[in-house]
């Protein structure tokens, strides 16, 4: 399994125009009407998607402001149901780093620049989804290492199985290597919830469906900044546009004390 990957930063020169992109309103935090543009039902004011399309080696990113103004295409869409929906086939273009393709959120600031916090204080992302389909795993939350070294490693990544169970897994240092731990299971197409974080500089903090477990955080992360990661970043590649991992969020919220 190949875990981690490096994320460009924002480039608004990135963006893919996509016939069919609608307009509509960002923030808010009701669910959004069947057929809304993405941004009704989900703050993406604090966001950057990056998609499994562009040119080899760099896929193609859009701006929070084009996703409050209503982006939308075959990757990153609201579905019948309200929910903001995340579309990865195993064919597509991937980031130098990794061997499989995503339709994923970057935390960004509100300038628009890549958001990168340090471990210290209280770091929360939550959120309530459920996996529609998965051909092997799909990676739907993930705490990022940002500036402070060189390695593209991620802390931790949240996993979800093709048989319904929710994995943990914990980099074991910023050179690789990565710990499994299992924290819940949920049947195929049912939602859950989930809380990522860190706290104290040094706890990592895991919530599935309200049961809360407790990691300790490597000495070689401690002198990384980090950010967030939702979305669908699949764990398989084929040369199949019909296989892959869907992921319908209904709620996603971070927050930083």
């Amino acid at each position: 399994m190949t875990s981690g990957s490096g994320t460009p930063a924002p480039s608004a020169s990135a963006t893919p125009d996509v016939p069919g992109s609608g307009t509509g309103a960002g923030g808010g935090t009701g669910r959004a009407a069947p057929g809304a543009a993405p941004g009704g039902s989900i703050d993406l004011s604090n966001w950057q998607l990056q998609e499994p399309v562009g040119s080899p080696g760099s896929p193609a990113t859009v701006s929070p402001a084009r996703l409050q103004g209503g982006f939308q295409d075959a990757y990153f869409y609201t579905d019948s149901d309200g929910a903001l929906t995340f579309w990865s086939p195993e064919k597509g273009v991937t980031t130098p780093n990794s061997d499989y393709p995503r339709s994923e959120l970057r935390e960004v600031n509100g300038d628009g620049s890549s958001a990168d916090w340090p471990l210290s204080g209280t770091h929360r992302m939550s959120a309530t989804l459920r996996v529609v389909s998965v051909t092997s795993r799909v990676c739907v939350g993930q705490i990022h290492l940002g500036s402070g070294g060189s390695s593209t490693k991620p802390l931790l990544e949240l996993y979800y199985e093709a048989n319904g169970d929710i994995v943990l897994g914990t980099e074991n240092s910023a050179a690789g290597g990565q710990t499994r731990h299992p924290v819940g299971h949920v049947p195929v197409g049912e939602k859950w919830s989930y809380t990522i974080g860190v706290s104290g500089g040094d706890t990592i903090d895991v919530t599935v469906d309200g049961s809360t477990t407790h990691y300790p955080v490597a000495d070689s992360f401690k002198s990384y900044k980090q950010y967030f990661k939702a979305g669908a970043y699949n764990q398989s590649a084929s040369d199949s546009g019909t296989n892959g991992a869907k992921v319908a969020f209904y709620a996603l919220a971070v927050s930083h004390s």
